[in-house]
């Protein structure tokens, strides 16, 4: 019967076949190559020489969250890409970026993506924000043979909870552990230096143009010390993507609108290139330290 369907042009059997909501696992059990672990054989050499995404921060605001990330991919010391795009929509409410082998991480980013639809396709609802989080992890751990070989992803979700009310973000290792974050995180080879930022300048009552003014200082400051991540590139219009996820759902920044983010940015970076700096105290209203 499968053989007819499929000669006559018609589906195969096994696409109408029921028993998971998981897009992941309906792959593995019938086409389990098109996983991104499936593409290359155990033990193949996998060349250096691929593009690499780098860095990406996402920071909690009072209405939801909001993630950015850098347009550079690095071929070891060449830039290969001056203009990738490194943060998705996941679904309505949620946002994912990556760090890591570039063609591995678009291509884990899509299946989640038809992981979140096929999912609600079949249940008829949505998953929960940490149901999610969940899903992401179980496919990252089926690209861990990929990972051991060179070819390693890490990808960073967040999303607007539902039930809650407020933004929540997701870390992940390349075994595919998930770990929730407070507040802000940042993945890639800047990462250190972004977050640094973020330390200084995050406040929890911050709103979203605080947030993004946040995140876009975050991403200077990776790319001033570290060489992957690349600034805004105003000669050639190529600004950081911005994407904020709240109650309104998914939303990513035109770039006219980050540009005038960056022209701020860029101003106060000349007056005090090193940017904002934060108070070494906090004070009262009368002046008492605390």
């Amino acid at each position: 019967m499968g053989t007819d369907r499929a000669g006559a042009g018609r589906l195969p059997d096994a696409l109408f076949a029921t028993g998971t909501s998981s897009f992941a696992e309906f792959l593995g059990a019938h086409a389990p190559g098109m996983l991104p672990g499936g593409r290359t054989p155990p033990g193949a050499a996998v060349s250096d020489e691929v593009p690499h995404g780098t860095t990406i921060v996402a920071v909690t605001y009072e209405a939801g969250v909001v993630m950015a990330g850098d347009r550079r991919a690095t071929m070891g010391n060449v830039i290969a890409v001056r203009d990738v795009e490194k943060v998705f929509p996941a679904d309505e409410y949620s946002v994912v970026g990556y760090a890591g082998s570039a063609g591995v991480g678009a291509e884990l980013v899509r299946l989640f993506q038809v992981e979140l639809e096929h999912y609600e396709k079949l249940e008829g609802t949505t998953l929960s924000i940490e149901g999610k989080a969940n899903r992401l992890g179980l496919l990252l751990r089926s690209n861990l043979g990929l990972a051991m070989q060179g070819l390693a992803v890490v990808p960073l979700f967040a999303g607007y909870d539902l039930e809650n009310g407020h933004g929540r973000i997701y870390s992940y290792d390349i075994t595919g552990g998930r770990y929730e974050e407070r507040e802000f995180h940042s993945i890639g080879s800047g990462s250190v230096f972004a977050r640094g930022a973020l330390k200084k300048l995050y406040h929890s009552d911050a709103g979203r143009d605080d947030a993004i003014g946040g995140c876009l200082q975050a991403l200077y400051d990776a790319a001033d010390d570290d060489s992957a991540t690349g600034g805004p590139d105003v000669s050639r219009r190529i600004y950081p993507m911005v994407a904020t996820v709240s109650d309104a759902g998914f939303h990513r920044l035109p770039d006219d609108e980050v540009a005038a983010f960056v022209d701020r940015l860029l101003a106060g970076r000349m007056r005090r290139p090193d940017g904002p700096s934060a108070p070494v105290f906090a004070h009262d209203e009368s002046g008492d330290a605390r």
